[in-house]
């Protein structure tokens, strides 16, 4: 609850890149719903890995505005609003980016 205050109070990302980082988290929230954030086999938009492409962009472009801990703020607003089980896919999508350890 403690960090969810925080995150109401205070964005880990500057002012001026606002507008960016809630249409990346937008676009986060729609390939988990639609896509996922990890698939059984490559291809389309997954690589060789299974991860989604397009979210590990999105995950290095967080990680150039505000580092590991925009990153977090990020997967906690992909738990809130599209639940556990696709943050935790979003973790490991994510493993490599930056300072991001699955």
């Amino acid at each position: 609850m403690m960090q969810f205050v925080k995150d109401l109070l205070a964005k880990p990302y500057p002012p001026q890149t606002k507008e960016e980082v809630e249409r990346l988290l937008e676009e986060l929230f729609r390939i988990g719903k639609t896509d996922d954030f990890l698939s059984e086999r490559p291809g389309g938009g997954f690589n060789s890995q299974c991860r989604h492409i397009r979210t590990i962009e999105i995950g290095k472009r967080l990680d150039q505005i505000g580092g590991l801990e925009l990153m977090e703020y990020a997967n906690r607003q992909v738990r809130r609003k599209i639940g556990k089980q696709l943050s935790s896919h979003l973790e490991y999508a994510w493993n490599g980016v930056g300072k991001w350890m699955a």
